[in-house]
């Protein structure tokens, strides 16, 4: 079956009952018991080769940050090993049925953000390895970090499996009633700011949503300008604050890559927007060292200038080819940055006016996005118990709207049904790959001690 076409083409026109029940029957050769399974392959790769390779073509400038951020934590680790994860989903049962993934789904890829009408949302947020495959491989990914966050966060067993077990009731439900909602409702659904807040089950949390929306409502380009450009000789340039911003040396081809890959951006933009950035100039161009599994890509912030207090912050991001590609099959495009920029508006309820994508630059593909506009992700450090619980049911929530975009939710929701089965299930599996992750965090840990690894301190500073 082609990377796109996701098990549409045979159920178009098809009843409801008819998609549900053909959803049920692939139970006959995937039973959903069997997606609690989790077993290492015989030939499994060492951790820490995987990682390595997963570098490759990275700046190796960084990997020594990388690893040091990945090293803090079993979370921040399974953050930074999603090939790791693709290679061994690869080698579980699933239903067949497809839909576009996130690729690298877990609890820090969702939080809040602005749409174009300056409306905050909750949605998913990061889509560096969006690729069509398996629906299991997001969920199985995302329960498992659950179920690591609550670990790190010295949560009892019976706590992470409750909120794993969250997670799959959540996305069984909701999946259950998009099957049953017109495909433009479906297509339409959003989870706002007061539905977010509303959601949380008791006075603390929903207090702890509230601040995170007032946070969220100050990340803006104002906000970094203020706190991150300064005036030099005549001129605003971005801080520097080595070694997560900084200017890279005049030698080095960044600054002019970003600026060749931001012109063709702007071509491809439509017509309303691309007359809009006419008003602003370039002002300046810096490196930014941003997230965990994207360190040693080349990121950067482009600083943009209507007037001397006038500026929109925009990030540039190297796309390279998906960390599933491998395990899932080529993606349909040829350029990584349209890649990202499709997934991303295939999944999200609602993308930023200014995502997208610009021609090949110095043999790299980039996609651009707004920086921070109103973005904020889950303050993980500061979650108790219930806390993990009401995130669960958000996130789930959020998956299962996501999937039912480009899947058929009918099927998928007759493959998942109406009992616990699949959470059950899939409560056993991010159990053992937690246990997995583990111990491929102390495999490092060891290469690190053994010199293997090179971290850089300052990370920990």
């Amino acid at each position: 079956m082609a990377n796109d076409q996701m098990n549409r083409d045979d159920t178009v026109g098809r009843s409801l009952e008819d998609r549900l029940a053909q959803g049920k029957s692939l139970r006959q050769s995937a039973p959903r018991t069997a997606l609690g399974l989790w077993k290492p392959a015989a030939d499994r790769p060492d951790p820490v080769a995987m990682l390595i390779e997963s570098g490759r073509g990275r700046l190796e400038s960084l990997a020594p940050i990388r690893y040091a951020r990945m090293l803090t934590s079993p979370f921040a680790f399974f953050r930074g090993s999603a090939m790791a994860m693709a290679f061994d989903l690869a080698s579980t049962p699933v239903s067949g049925l497809r839909v576009q993934l996130c690729g690298d789904c877990h609890l820090g890829n969702f939080g809040g953000f602005a749409t174009p009408e300056r409306r905050l949302i909750f949605d998913m947020m990061d889509f560096d390895e969006t690729i069509p495959g398996p629906w299991e491989w997001d969920v199985k990914r995302l329960g498992t970090s659950f179920h690591l966050v609550g670990r790190d966060i010295g949560l009892s067993e019976a706590n992470c499996e409750e909120a794993v077990l969250t997670v799959g009731r959540a996305y069984r439900r909701r999946f259950s009633e998009f099957a049953r909602m017109k495909t433009m409702d479906v297509f339409y659904s959003s989870i706002g700011v007061d539905a977010f807040i509303a959601q949380a089950n008791d006075a603390k949390t929903r207090k702890h949503r509230e601040q995170m929306v007032a946070k969220a409502r100050k990340q803006t380009s104002e906000h970094f300008f203020a706190r991150s450009v300064r005036m030099v000789d005549s001129q605003w340039r971005i801080a520097d604050e080595p070694p997560f911003l900084f200017h890279p040396p005049q030698t080095d081809r960044f600054e002019a890559d970003f600026r060749a890959a931001f012109e063709t951006y702007k071509t491809m933009l439509p017509d309303h927007l691309g007359f809009l950035l006419r008003r602003f100039d370039v002002a300046d161009v810096a490196m930014k060292v941003v997230g965990v599994g994207s360190v040693g890509t080349r990121c950067g912030i482009i600083l943009l200038m209507a007037g001397d207090d006038d500026p929109l912050i925009l990030q540039i991001k190297e796309a390279g080819r998906s960390a599933l590609e491998p395990f899932v099959g080529r993606s349909r495009y040829e350029n990584m940055g349209q890649r990202v920029v499709a997934g991303q508006r295939m999944l999200q309820s609602v993308s930023d006016s200014f995502l997208g994508w610009g021609a090949e630059a110095g043999g790299r593909h980039y996609y651009i996005r707004q920086l921070r506009d109103m973005k904020k992700g889950p303050e993980i450090e500061s979650f108790w118990a219930q806390r993990l619980i009401d995130a669960a049911d958000v996130c789930g929530w959020t998956l299962a709207r996501a999937h039912a975009r480009s899947g058929d939710a009918a099927q998928i929701s007759g493959y998942l049904g109406k009992s616990d089965a699949f959470e059950l299930a899939l409560a056993a599996f991010s159990r053992a790959y937690a246990d997995q992750s583990e111990q491929d965090y102390q495999v490092m840990h060891a290469a690190v001690k053994s010199g293997k690894l090179a971290i850089n301190e300052t990370v920990f500073d």
